[in-house]
């Protein structure tokens, strides 16, 4: 038997603010970006800086490689996304960030709040994610 549509969670687009709310006390997203080969996503570990995610990587990694460019001060597109769902009650949130990402200069690493990757090894390539549009929607009982 279905259930009760009354019953069911509804669906609600949020707005920037709530959106950078929800993502501001995380530590884990994922970055979205093409790496030659077509789309792709890796899990980071960031940091929120206004309307920008903060992250590191490996220098010799596929992120940095695909997200590198020859423009001085240029941006390569890509996209941010961060959720928390629970499976038990189908409630949760998903926020996406999208604009252009850039590596960050010795000078600008000194002052952004420091980024603690998870993973072991070198994660020297330091990137800023400056968001151009933000987006999310929630998933909630009535």
């Amino acid at each position: 038997m279905a259930a009760n549509s009354a019953d069911r969670p509804v669906l609600e687009e949020l707005d920037h603010d709530e959106c950078l709310r929800l993502i501001a006390g995380g530590t884990v997203g994922r970055v979205a970006f093409d790496d030659g080969e077509g789309p792709t996503v890796v899990p980071v570990n960031y940091v929120l800086d206004g309307d920008a995610v903060i992250f590191r990587t490996s220098v010799s990694g596929r992120l940095n490689r695909s997200l590198l460019t020859a423009v001085i001060g240029g941006d390569v597109r890509a996209a941010f996304q961060v959720d928390r769902f629970d499976e038990t009650s189908h409630e949760g949130w998903s926020v996406l960030l999208r604009g252009g990402a850039h590596p960050l200069s010795e000078e600008e690493i000194t002052r952004v709040a420091a980024v603690e990757p998870w993973p072991g090894g070198e994660r020297d390539a330091w990137f800023r994610l400056a968001a151009t549009e933000v987006s999310g929607r929630r998933v909630r009982r009535p």
